[in-house]
């Protein structure tokens, strides 16, 4: 890899291509040359650090076409504000540096040091029990459109901006320089071309991770996201503290995590519930990868608000940890009514003094909204609810003071009598 001038041929490992890329630190970025000026009375929110600068704050833009590009953001005195990507969407600008820089390779490398730093505080970094964590979580670590999780040797690089993709040479160039981390295998997931598929010709085996002493098959390249949920490592780990004896019901369990805390927490028996039958064979192989064949669990391959429906009301503790249902603001009243639906369906069938941990991962679905969909559900099924726990995602998956949006995870711990 890349060690202080020294510049090799780092390989990428992208989605349908295999590609040999010569990355030279602080060479590939010129000065930043176009600009947007901020309208009047817009430019408050961005001294306050928010990263984010949306359409409407737009009072002029140096460039005419509406192609992603490098820009710094100044106020209505062309005094300069930050620096960021543009794109031709409501979010117009998401802003990386609130000083005038160079976006180099040294550039990158300063976020991923102080995002590695910050991991390394409170036990992240060779940690033989989890060896796998989030190094960076979008805007919490200043890098908006970015996420990039470790998994053991491999590391997993998720773009979800169009201009930060087309600049990933120089972000990973940046990671390189990065050196606890240098020497991973590297994987880079566009979410612009789904249909795109890794490359047959490459290594594209699964790794194996470990989670609080637990081992998962994690993989990059078919997995959803970056082929695990990271952010649910403490909500696992609280549901193992109340498993014992108890009869669980996991929906939506993709391959499994908080099935098998249920199980090494000595549950009863753990039944598993997914759509997906790529999920279920992966969850599968889990058990087995942890020896846990012989234990009491049963895997169900079906859709889970039917499934509620049928099912008899023998179990003890139930897992609700949904997809996404709302991705847009414009899908945010179809999703609320998702939630409500799910939630009335789990406290329908659980047992009185049951538990229920119920979560979304909806961004434009804030905490106060969840709850009072949650609140409105326990009204409809009759039940009356005590509110245990409020979870959030796990402190590798941080937020920025000033960006509370980031916040994507919540999630309650009922108890029904």
């Amino acid at each position: 890899m890349m060690n202080g001038s020294k510049t090799e041929c780092l390989k990428i490992l992208v989605p349908g291509k295999f590609l040999m890329n010569t990355f030279v630190p602080n060479s590939a970025v010129m000065e930043i040359k176009d600009f947007v000026i901020i309208r009047k009375g817009k430019e408050d929110s961005i001294r306050r650090f928010h990263p984010w600068v949306f359409s409407g704050a737009l009072f002029k833009k140096s460039f005419d076409d509406s192609s992603p590009r490098w820009v710094k953001v100044l106020d209505p005195s062309n005094r300069f504000l930050a620096l960021g990507y543009y794109a031709d969407s409501s979010i117009a600008v998401r802003i990386v540096s609130f000083e005038d820089v160079i976006p180099d390779a040294r550039f990158w490398a300063s976020k991923f040091d102080s995002a590695l730093a910050a991991r390394q505080a409170i036990g992240f970094l060779n940690n033989s029990d989890s060896n796998a964590f989030r190094l960076i979580n979008g805007e919490g670590d200043g890098v908006p459109g970015l996420i990039a999780d470790v998994y053991a040797d491999t590391v997993v690089f998720q773009f979800h901006h169009a201009f930060l993709f087309e600049i990933r040479e120089d972000v990973i160039a940046g990671f390189n320089l990065c050196k606890p981390l240098a020497g991973k295998r590297i994987v880079v997931r566009n979410t612009f071309d789904k249909s795109i598929s890794a490359s047959s010709e490459e290594n594209k085996e699964p790794v194996i991770i470990a989670e609080n002493g637990i081992r998962f098959s994690v993989d990059p390249f078919e997995g959803q996201k970056t082929g695990f949920f990271l952010d649910q490592r403490d909500n696992r780990s609280l549901l193992e503290h109340y498993a014992a004896d108890k009869i669980v019901l996991n929906t939506f369990c993709y391959t499994g995590g908080f099935s098998l805390y249920a199980l090494r927490g000595k549950a009863r028996r753990v039944v598993s519930v997914d759509i997906s039958g790529y999920a279920i064979k992966q969850l599968e192989e889990n058990i087995k990868l942890n020896a846990m064949s012989g234990l009491n669990h049963e895997a169900v391959c079906a859709d889970v608000i039917p499934y509620l429906n049928e099912v008899g009301t023998d179990f003890d503790l139930i897992v609700l940890d949904p997809p996404a249902f709302a991705k847009s603001l414009n899908k945010r009243h179809n999703a609320i009514q998702a939630y409500k639906r799910l939630n009335k369906a789990a406290m329908d069938v659980i047992k009185p003094g049951g538990l229920i941990f119920t979560f979304s991962c909806s961004q434009v679905v804030t905490r106060e909204l969840f709850e009072r969909t949650i609140y409105s559900a326990a009204i409809d099924a009759g039940r009356k609810v005590r509110v245990l726990h409020r979870l959030t995602q796990s402190p590798d998956h941080p937020t920025s003071v000033f960006h509370t949006e980031g916040e994507y995870l919540k999630g309650l711990v009922l108890q029904l009598e």
